[in-house]
């Protein structure tokens, strides 16, 4: 589904595999397919061993189902499920890997730097800080 405007809103498809939910849902939200292209997707899943500092260790099996997952409904997959005004910033072969650096969530997130140091904010992957359906796929303005 196409991210569609609503009572001030923005909605974009959530995770809804259970493995996907669960295993990335550990540390951080599982964040919406729609927000990356499938090739930032499989980079992201091909290099757990350096996951924002962090190192995953899955089972092969459920790395490469979680991976399929992401890359099936990513902005590039060709479902309609992807956000053609956010990705319209990245480069047509480039990788983001971090969707809070596209240009598109710079200008909508141009906030002073106070509320990135809000203890309820933190990071600004913490989406939930601010977006409180976010899990749902609401990202309200």
């Amino acid at each position: 589904m196409p991210a569609i405007s609503h009572a001030g809103g923005k909605y974009v498809a959530p995770v809804d595999d259970p493995l996907t939910k669960k295993v990335c849902g550990e540390c951080h939200m599982a964040f919406p397919p729609g927000f990356l292209p499938g090739r930032s997707w499989s980079a992201l899943m091909r290099d757990l061993s350096d996951h924002f500092g962090e190192e995953i260790i899955l089972p092969a099996e459920q790395a490469m189902r979680i991976e399929a997952y992401l890359v099936s409904r990513a902005d590039d997959a060709g479902t309609g499920r992807g956000l053609r005004e956010f990705m319209r910033w990245v480069a047509p072969d480039g990788v983001p890997r971090r969707i809070t650096e596209n240009p598109a969530f710079l200008r909508e997130h141009d906030f002073p730097d106070r509320v990135w140091r809000d203890p309820k904010v933190v990071t600004k992957s913490n989406c939930q800080a601010c977006h409180t359906g976010a899990d749902r796929g609401w990202f309200d303005d």
